[in-house]
C-alpha cells in the first residue's frame, strides 16, 4: 500500500476550508436584494400615498362614508355599495370556485392518469393563468349575462361572482396542485400499509398536509378577484346611483368606485374625489385583509395539526 505524502492532507485540508470569492453569486445576491428593497418602496410608498390621501375622507365623513350612498359631491358620498358588491362577489368566489379548484387539483393530482392528457389539460391550465382578466369578463358577458339571463337576472352581482370565479379557478388549481404534489410519497404509502383506500389516504392525510399550501392560493385568488375592474365593467357594474342593494340587480364595485372617482376632476373644499378614491381603496384593502386574517387562521390550524402540536 502506497504511503501518502505527509503534504497531502494538509493540502486537502486547505481546499476544503479555503474560502474562494464567487463573484456571481455575491451579484446575484445582491441584485436580489436590491430587487425586493425596490419592490418594498413601491408598496410601502403607495400604501403612504393612499393613508394620506385617504384618511382625510374618514376624518371628515366619518363612519357616514361607509354606510352611504353614492353621490355626485364628495363631501356627501358613501361606499356602502361598493363594499356591499365586493364583499358578496368575494363571498361568491369562495363558495364556486374554491371547491371546484380543489377538487379538479385533486383529481388531477391523485386519480388522473398521467399520460399526454393529463399533461395537455395542465398546460392549458397554466395558460388560462396568464389570459387578460378583460377576456373573461367578455366570456361573463356572453355566458352569465346573456346565456344565462333567467338564473343570474343578466347584470347582476351573481353574474360578477361567476365571471371571477372562472379567473381565479386556473390560479387556484395551480396552487392547490403544486401543494398536493408537495405530498412526501411516504405519508400515502403509510395510509396504503394500514389498509386504508385511496380517498381515505386523500382525505387523512393529503389534504391535511397540503391545507397550508393550499389556502396560500386561496388568499392569492381572493385578493386577485376583489381587485379586478375590467370584468366587472363588462358584466354592467355601474357607477351611478343605486335605489337599493341587491344581488339579483345592478350592483357595483369598490374597484369600479375608485377607477370612477380617480378620473373625476378635484375641486376646492374639505375633501376631493382624490381622497374619496383613496379612502375607497382603504376599504378594499381591509376587506382583503379581512380575507387573508380567516385564511392565515385556517393555514396556521393545519400546520399545526401537521407537526402535532
Amino acid at each position: 500500500m502506497t504511503a501518502l505524502s505527509p503534504t497531502v492532507p494538509a493540502t486537502v485540508r486547505s481546499a476544503l476550508t479555503r474560502r474562494q470569492r464567487n463573484v456571481g453569486g455575491i451579484v446575484l445576491h445582491v441584485s436580489l436584494i436590491a430587487a425586493m428593497l425596490f419592490t418594498l418602496l413601491v408598496l410601502f410608498t403607495l400604501i403612504g400615498q393612499i393613508l394620506v390621501e385617504g384618511i382625510p375622507m374618514f376624518r371628515e365623513r366619518g363612519t357616514a362614508f361607509i354606510t352611504g350612498t353614492i353621490g355626485s359631491e364628495p363631501t356627501k358620498i358613501g361606499v356602502w355599495p361598493g363594499l356591499y358588491g365586493s364583499f358578496f362577489i368575494g363571498m361568491g368566489v369562495i363558495v364556486l370556485a374554491f371547491p371546484i379548484g380543489i377538487a379538479s387539483a385533486i383529481y388531477l393530482e391523485e386519480y388522473a392518469h398521467h399520460g399526454r392528457l393529463t399533461r395537455f389539460i395542465q398546460i392549458n391550465i397554466r395558460n388560462l393563468a396568464g389570459v387578460p382578466a378583460v377576456i373573461y369578463g367578455v366570456l361573463g358577458l356572453v355566458i352569465f349575462v346573456d346565456w344565462l339571463k333567467p338564473i343570474t337576472n343578466g347584470e347582476s352581482v351573481i353574474a360578477a361572482s361567476l365571471t371571477l370565479a372562472v379567473l381565479v379557478l386556473p390560479i387556484i388549481i395551480i396552487t392547490a396542485s403544486e401543494a398536493i404534489r408537495s405530498v412526501p410519497q411516504g405519508l400515502r404509502e403509510a395510509g396504503y400499509g394500514v389498509g386504508a383506500t385511496k380517498w381515505e389516504v386523500t382525505r387523512d392525510h393529503v389534504l391535511p398536509y397540503a391545507a397550508p399550501g393550499i389556502l396560500t392560493g386561496m388568499v392569492l385568488s381572493i385578493a386577485r378577484a376583489l381587485g379586478e375592474a375590467a370584468p366587472l365593467i363588462l358584466v354592467g357594474a355601474i357607477t351611478g346611483l343605486l335605489p337599493r342593494t341587491s344581488l339579483t340587480e345592478k350592483f357595483t364595485a369598490l374597484p369600479i368606485l375608485i377607477y370612477n372617482w380617480s378620473g373625476r376632476p378635484s375641486k376646492d373644499g374639505a375633501v376631493s374625489w382624490e381622497n374619496a378614491a383613496a379612502g375607497a381603496a382603504l376599504l378594499l384593502l381591509a376587506l382583503v385583509f379581512v380575507f387573508n386574517v380567516f385564511a392565515v387562521i385556517l393555514r396556521t390550524r393545519y400546520e399545526r395539526k401537521r407537526i402535532g402540536l
